[in-house]
C-alpha cells in the first residue's frame, strides 16, 4: 500500500507546470480577444465582423480546450479511469462544438463576400487539423468510451492514439500561427515591417500560442509525469484480457 501511495503521488513540479500552462492558456484567449475588440471592431454573426469569430473559436476549441484535454490524464491521477475517460472526451467535444462554430462562420463570411475558400496554406492545413481532430476522437470514443473492443486492440491502438492526439494539437498551434500571420499581411500589407501596434500585439500572440504549445508538449512527453497505473485498473485489465483472449495474467 505505501509503494502504491508513493507512485500515484502528484510529482512535485507537475502542478507548476500545469498552472503555468493554463496561465499562458487563459493568456492565449485573452490576447486574441483583445486584438479583435482593439484592433478588428470586435465580434458579431450578422455582419462584416463574422469573420472575427473564425480566429477566437479556433482558439479557443482547437487550441486551449484541446491541450487541456490531454493534459487530463496527467491533472486526475487517482480519479478512476473512467471518468477520466469521460471528461478527456467531452473536452474534446466542447472544442469540436466550438471549432465548427469557427469554421462555419469563416465559410459563411466568404460566401456573403464572394470571396474563394480553401485556396491558402492556412486553409488547406485547417481543413487537415478539423478533419483529423474529427477522427481522432471517433475512432477514440470507438475504441476506449464504447463497450465492446477488446483489450488487445486497445493496447495496440494506444500508442498510435496517444501520438495523433499530440501530433494534431502541434498541428492546430501552428495552423493558428500560419492564419494569424496571414491576417495580418492581408490587413497591414507593407505597414507590417513599420512595427504597427497591431503587428506588434498578434506577435506578442503568436510567441503566446508557441509557449502554450511547448509547455503542453512538455507536460505529455515527461514519462515520470504519466498517469500511474491504479491497482484496480490492472486487475481488472487483466481479468478482461483473460476472458476476452484465454490468456493468463502472466502469459506475457
Amino acid at each position: 500500500m505505501e509503494s502504491h501511495a508513493s507512485s500515484a503521488s502528484t510529482p512535485g513540479a507537475l502542478p507548476y507546470y500545469v498552472a503555468f500552462s493554463q496561465l499562458l492558456g487563459l493568456t492565449v484567449v485573452a490576447t486574441t480577444g483583445a486584438w479583435l475588440g482593439v484592433y478588428r471592431g470586435g465580434i458579431a454573426w450578422e455582419s462584416a465582423l463574422q469573420f472575427n469569430v473564425h480566429p477566437l473559436c479556433m482558439v479557443i476549441g482547437l487550441v486551449f480546450l484541446q491541450g487541456d484535454a490531454l493534459l487530463v490524464y496527467r491533472v486526475f491521477r487517482t480519479e478512476a479511469k473512467r471518468t477520466t475517460k469521460v471528461l478527456h472526451g467531452l473536452l474534446h467535444v466542447f472544442a469540436f462544438i466550438i471549432a465548427l462554430v469557427g469554421l462555419v462562420a469563416v465559410f459563411d463570411y466568404h460566401r456573403k463576400k464572394g470571396y474563394a475558400d480553401l485556396y491558402s496554406l492556412h486553409s488547406w492545413c485547417g481543413i487537415l487539423v478539423f478533419v483529423l481532430f474529427f477522427v481522432q476522437w471517433l475512432v477514440g470514443f470507438s475504441f476506449f468510451l464504447f463497450p465492446g473492443a477488446s483489450f488487445s486492440l486497445r493496447s495496440r491502438y494506444r500508442p498510435q492514439h496517444v501520438f495523433f492526439g499530440a501530433a494534431i494539437f502541434l498541428l492546430s498551434v501552428g495552423t493558428a500561427l500560419l492564419g494569424l500571420k496571414e491576417a495580418l499581411l492581408f490587413e497591414l500589407g507593407a505597414k507590417y515591417s513599420a512595427f504597427e501596434p497591431e503587428g506588434v500585439l498578434a506577435n506578442v500572440l503568436g510567441l503566446l500560442l508557441a509557449a502554450f504549445g511547448a509547455v503542453v508538449l512538455y507536460i505529455l512527453t515527461r514519462a515520470d509525469w504519466k498517469r500511474p497505473l491504479q491497482a484496480e485498473e490492472q486487475a481488472l485489465s487483466m481479468d478482461f484480457k483473460t476472458l476476452t483472449e484465454g490468456d493468463s495474467p502472466g502469459s506475457q
